[in-house]
């Protein structure tokens, strides 16, 4: 077993780099990343300062969606490695400092783990009622209204059993039945099974889908007015629905805890994505509320839109996190393996990215970082006959999937395949990522790539904006500013999200920039000048504490 000493609570305000394994590094020439490439490359990921990596499904998996499929919990696809190549991970990252946390995918498994493939096939096996299996109507159709979130029905007939199962997602990818204490207490030996391995805690894929109302009632419909694209695109007939039968059951929060349980002697931290875009906040603060709870929750407010987020937005959020889950905990993104990479989806020139990821950085939460972005790595636009996923491929071409967001990491702009792989990539790189690849972006002090590294030192610098309270968020024009406090200093965070200059009022004190940071401030008496997309982190002079 890998051991890291490690704070019980080294999660608050941590920096998590997540990857994607089949498109961060390829060691064995096949044009599919692995578990030896990630290895390979862990340096490069500690040089960014980042405090752990999270890293998406490895386990063994017919790859119907890619990994979040699992068909042996404990096993690794050959396709990634054994579980020699992740120990041997464990002891790099270690042994560099990094934390692994691992994408645990309990809410469902792949239709050829041996779990389903013994339930399915009669009414009287051993596990029976591991799966959710209803009778079908009378006149034979689905048990209810219920919906996949890729489209269709969420229900599958299986005639062995002459019922039909629940699938939240793929109809290969049928879901558990977490009322069943077998279940359960199967899922927390797996994750016994990779703490004991060395693990410092898990991404919980989809937590608020575990469990389904057991009377299987119909969901209500959303007035079109309420439906929106946060959830599933907008194209998707899951966004008519109000979901409230067929996830945020009560009692997942019960089953979270006994996770929790498991977890605390490890000192190991989870982070649980929460897919409801109605509901998301206030389910982030029951989920995450007390020293039982789900350590943090994945937000998703940062990973909407299509157009750069205002600062009025940014402190309604807050406002709202207040409000709903003032003893939650978040964690950040604006990116991720799921949606279209913020650069593309904000249209963003370089110098609102970094504004928007050094306001990441003094956000009250922990933050992840999604491989690529501090690159600048935008949106990659994939042909049809190039698209492997499975979500794209159904809602093509309003609807593109989440393959622009997955391609291969750039690491040599000259090499071919830009160093990833010396085959032909499992997903196309494109010729405009090759300038922004990491060997130039190292030779370059003004790179982007150097400003993540500087905000992300700056967070580790300041206990405040790592683990402070945030108060006094408030918004001027395009200006959002913040105060971060933790007991020990305070700093007044300013961002001007816009094109245009812009002027504020400072609170009453004498104020002078922390050190760490490259933006200009320009302080004419009691108001603070602010070039457009800006941002800027001040300090009082005078050490006192500003209420």
């Amino acid at each position: 077993m890998s051991v890291l000493k490690k704070d019980p609570n080294w999660w608050r305000g941590a920096v998590i780099y997540q990857i994607y394994p089949r498109s961060f590094q390829d060691s064995n020439g096949d044009g599919v990343g692995d578990l030896a490439g990630i290895t390979a490359r862990l340096p490069y990921v500690a040089t960014l300062g980042v405090d752990a990596i999270w890293i998406s499904p490895f386990f063994t998996s017919p790859m119907k969606d890619f990994g979040y499929d699992v068909a042996d919990y404990r096993g690794v696809d050959p396709l990634f490695g054994t579980l020699d190549d992740f120990d041997r991970l464990l002891e790099v990252a270690h042994a560099l400092g990094l934390k692994v946390m691992i994408d645990l995918v309990l809410s469902h498994t792949s239709d050829q783990h041996p779990w389903f493939r013994e339930s399915r096939s009669d009414r009287s096996n051993a596990r029976a009622d591991w799966y959710v299996w209803a009778d079908p109507k009378p006149d034979g159709t689905a048990p209810n209204n219920w919906l996949s979130v890729f489209g269709g029905s969420a229900w599958q007939w299986e005639p062995r059993r002459e019922q039909y199962y629940l699938h939240n997602f793929l109809s290969a990818q049928p879901d558990l039945n977490f009322h069943s204490d077998a279940v359960q207490a199967a899922l927390l030996d797996v994750a016994r099974f990779w703490l004991e391995r060395g693990v410092d805690g898990f991404r919980l894929d989809t937590i608020n889908f575990y469990m389904h109302d057991n009377m299987l009632r119909d969901n209500p419909p959303l007035p079109p007015e309420e439906r929106n694209d946060h959830t599933a695109p907008k194209v998707n007939p899951y966004n008519h629905q109000h979901h409230i039968y067929d996830k945020n059951h009560p009692q997942n929060i019960e089953f979270l805890r006994k996770l929790r349980r498991i977890m605390d002697p490890y000192k190991a931290a989870a982070v649980g994505e929460i897919g409801d875009s109605k509901r998301g906040l206030e389910i982030l603060g029951e989920y995450t509320s007390g020293e039982d709870a789900v350590h943090m929750s994945y937000a998703f407010e940062l990973l909407s839109g299509h157009e750069p987020l205002p600062a009025a937005f940014i402190a309604e959020v807050f406002r709202k996190v207040a409000q709903v889950a003032p003893e939650g905990w978040a964690c950040w993104a604006c990116s991720n393996h799921d949606v279209m990479r913020h650069v593309s989806r904000w249209s963003l020139t370089d110098k609102a990215a970094r504004c928007y990821v050094t306001l990441l950085m003094c956000l009250r939460g922990s933050v992840c970082l999604y491989q690529g972005e501090e690159l600048g790595m935008p949106e990659t636009e994939i042909a049809y006959e190039d698209l492997r996923d499975p979500y794209g491929i159904e809602f093509w071409p309003e609807f593109k999937g989440r393959d622009g967001a997955r391609t291969p990491m750039v690491w040599s702009g000259s090499e071919p395949h830009a160093g990833f792989s010396v085959a032909r990539p499992w997903l196309p790189i494109p010729q405009s990522h090759l300038a922004l690849a990491v060997d130039r972006a190292e030779a370059e002090p003004a790179s982007i790539l150097q400003h993540y590294r500087r905000v992300i030192a700056l967070r580790h610098a300041h206990g405040a904006l790592a683990r402070g309270l945030m108060t006094q968020v408030a918004v001027e024009g395009s200006v959002l500013q913040f105060i971060r406090d933790d007991g020990h200093e305070t700093l007044l965070c300013v961002f001007n999200l816009s094109e245009s200059k812009a002027q504020v009022a400072l609170p009453t004190c004498a104020w002078e920039p922390v050190a760490g940071l490259d933006e200009p401030a320009e302080i004419e008496g009691a108001a603070l000048v602010m070039e457009p997309w800006s941002a800027v982190i001040l300090k009082p002079v005078d050490l006192i504490k500003i209420t």
